[in-house]
This record gives C-alpha cells, sequence and structure tokens, in this order.
C-alpha cells in the first residue's frame, strides 16, 4: 500500500505542465489582484510583507541558492554561458536599437521611443529564465542568471545613452545584484551539504516573488501601451530570443538544447521604472515617460507568455524537451523572473 500522498486539485503539477508555469501563473494572478483589488494587499503585517513586498528578498534568496550550485567544475562553464547571455540579449539588441536611433531620431517608430524600444531589448526577466532553466536546463544555464544581474535595472539603457550624457551607472547597485550569487558560490563550495540543503528553495520562493512582481504591474497600463505595447513585446520575444537561441547554437554549440535560448527574449518587470529614471538624468526624454512606462509594462507581460513557450516548442521540436514528474524531488536548484 503506498503511502504517497494524493492531491486533490494538483495546482502544482498544472503549472509545472506550462512553461515558466511557477512563474508566469502567480505573476497574472498578482498582475489582477494589484490592478482591482490592490487594497487587499495593504492591510499590512504578514499578507502585505509576503504578498506584496516580498519579491526582492525572495529572489535574492533563490540567487543565493543558485549560486551554492556553482563549483569549480562548473565556473567556467556557467561564465561561458552568463557571457554569451549578455552579449546576445543585451548587447547586440541595445546596439542595433542605437543604431536604428540614429537614422530615425530618439522618437523611434511606427509610435515606440528610442527610449522605449531599448529599454525593452536589453535587459532580462532573470526569475523566469531561472524558472524555466530549472525545469528544462542544468547548472550552467541557471549560472547564466549572472548575465540578469548585470543587465538587470536602467545600467545598459543609461550607458548606451551615454552620448546624451546618461553615464553615471550607480556601480555599488550593480554589485549589490551579485554579492548573494557570489555568497552562494562561497558557501556551496565550503559546505558542500548547503546544497542540498537549499535544493527545495526554488520550488517554494518562485511562486511567491512572481505575485510580489505581478502586484507592480497594472493591467491599465498594458491597455494605455494599446497595440504599441502589445508589438513590442511580440518583437521583443522572437527577436531578442532568437539572437540567444543563435548564441547556445553556434558559440556554446548546444546542439538540441540550444532553444533554451528563446527563454530569454524577456523585458523585465523592473525595465518599467527604466524611463522614468532615464528622463531624470536627461529631461529630454521626458516627454517619453509615460507613453514608454506603458508600452515596456506591455512588454513585460507579453514576453513573459510568449518567451518560455517559444522555447518549449523549438526544445520539443528538436526533441531535447523532458519531462519532470511534479511529485520527484528537484534535480536541480531550480524550479522557473
Amino acid at each position: 500500500m503506498s503511502n504517497q500522498e494524493t492531491s486533490r486539485v494538483p495546482l502544482f503539477a498544472t503549472m509545472q505542465r506550462i512553461p515558466g508555469g511557477l512563474m508566469l501563473i502567480p505573476l497574472i494572478l498578482g498582475a489582477i489582484i494589484g490592478t482591482f483589488a490592490s487594497g487587499a494587499l495593504e492591510i499590512g503585517s504578514f499578507t502585505t510583507a509576503l504578498f506584496a513586498d516580498s519579491a526582492l528578498p525572495l529572489i535574492a534568496l533563490l540567487i543565493f541558492a543558485t549560486g551554492t550550485q556553482v563549483s569549480a567544475r562548473t565556473g567556467g562553464p556557467i561564465l561561458a554561458t552568463a557571457g554569451t547571455l549578455l552579449l546576445t540579449k543585451s548587447l547586440i539588441p541595445a546596439g542595433l536599437a542605437v543604431l536604428l536611433g540614429l537614422f530615425v531620431g530618439i522618437d523611434g517608430v511606427f509610435g515606440i521611443s528610442l527610449l522605449a524600444l531599448l529599454a525593452a531589448v536589453d535587459n532580462s526577466n532573470g526569475g523566469l529564465w531561472l524558472a524555466f532553466t530549472g525545469q528544462y536546463g542544468d547548472e550552467r544555464d541557471r549560472g547564466a542568471y549572472l548575465a540578469s544581474a548585470v543587465n538587470d535595472g536602467p545600467f545598459l539603457t543609461l550607458l548606451f545613452l551615454g552620448a546624451s550624457g546618461l553615464g553615471d551607472i550607480p556601480l555599488l547597485a550593480l554589485i549589490g545584484a551579485i554579492v548573494p550569487f557570489l555568497l552562494g558560490v562561497l558557501v556551496g563550495n565550503i559546505d558542500a551539504q548547503w546544497r542540498k540543503v537549499v535544493a527545495p528553495v526554488p520550488n517554494i520562493v518562485i511562486p511567491f516573488f512572481a505575485f510580489a512582481l505581478g502586484t507592480g504591474i497594472d493591467l491599465g497600463d498594458i491597455v494605455t501601451g494599446g497595440v504599441s505595447g502589445l508589438v513590442l513585446g511580440v518583437i521583443v520575444a522572437p527577436v531578442t530570443g532568437l539572437f540567444v537561441y543563435l548564441g547556445y547554437r553556434f558559440l556554446l554549440r548546444r546542439g538540441k538544447m540550444s532553444g533554451i535560448g528563446f527563454a530569454a527574449g524577456t523585458t523585465a518587470g523592473n525595465a518599467i521604472a527604466t524611463p522614468a529614471v532615464v528622463a531624470a538624468a536627461d529631461p529630454t526624454f521626458q516627454q517619453y515617460v509615460g507613453t514608454a512606462t506603458a508600452q515596456i509594462a506591455a512588454s513585460a507581460l507579453v514576453t513573459a507568455i510568449l518567451a518560455p513557450s517559444i522555447a518549449a516548442f523549438m526544445l520539443k521540436r528538436s526533441g531535447a524537451l523532458r519531462k519532470q514528474d511534479p511529485a520527484a524531488e528537484p534535480a536541480g536548484p531550480v524550479e522557473s523572473v
């Protein structure tokens, strides 16, 4: 007689069957609650702490847990993967966006300003990447989160708009984003038992920080962004994802697993704040802030849906998509920004 419990409603298993579902579903639920019932999250105490304010500390814990899985044996491949990710998802797309701006000006094209385009393409949703690669990738892919730590926030946007005098990058903030990962690497290599201790962390924290991130996305902004915001997301997911796919295929030579690269074709949720940061540094961009913010919010939501779906399709097409038993013990440090 089996002692294994069965679920009356297989919520967790259902989320796992959807590419990136462990993050995507709570993210959408959070956006719905944050838009239509935000007061429910403001009652204070543990409710507000867990469901509204938990994103950053929980992501930091996930980053630490990911770092513990990095050993001397895997360090080289991880750095190579992270470097490829940074090159193909951030530097190349940002360079092309700036090149376009030289021809059409900062007004951009089709109602999408250069500010909106650059802020949408030069970063990636690190949480979703960790979630997807935790389910379908290996320690090289999960450790490549390091690229998201570098391209996170307005740093690269400010850098690529340096010709406008926007070159004052807060290095301490960048260092602060990487420290939890480096501490995880240190602890994991000093005491291998920590790798086992924190193995369940991803499956625990991802749904909670995803929900908290979702509460910061106002669905009204998605509507305000209109067709142009949807178009931006539809462009970002396959185009920037293709660059990463090509990097996986020809630089890293990952063969059938190259489809994972499409999971990086996202716009990070915190990129929504980038237009305001840029405008604070250069008032020339102030006129674009409102529309760009709405368009980036739309892109963040659209790419969170499209990128893992395209990646899963490509992996399935190549015969590399592996199925996981939701009841089984996680094979790696991450299940899914």
